[in-house]
């Protein structure tokens, strides 16, 4: 009899610190699944594009790259290193 009642209380101990997490996994493929059928929703009512044979290139920008703030301080970084060294 205790064994039984051991086997029950490990059982029961297993649903409580399980149960979050299989009811996480259940929200989530919910979740999935609305997603998936709103994309195809998304889908069949988007318009059609007969004209496939025009393209548009696509442009470059005309503006020179300049290198962006933290590209900046990494460069300033490295090289304080190597004075320091």
């Amino acid at each position: 009899m205790n064994a039984l009642s051991e086997y029950l209380t490990v059982l029961a101990l297993f649903l409580v610190l399980a149960a979050p997490a299989l009811v996480g996994h259940l929200h989530e493929r919910r979740i999935d699944r609305q997603l998936k059928d709103a994309a195809q929703a998304a889908l069949a009512a988007r318009p059609v594009n007969r004209d496939r044979t025009r393209t548009r290139a696509q442009k470059s920008s005309s503006r020179s790259t300049v290198p962006s703030t933290a590209t900046w301080y990494a460069d300033g970084r490295r090289s304080k290193k190597l004075v320091s060294s």
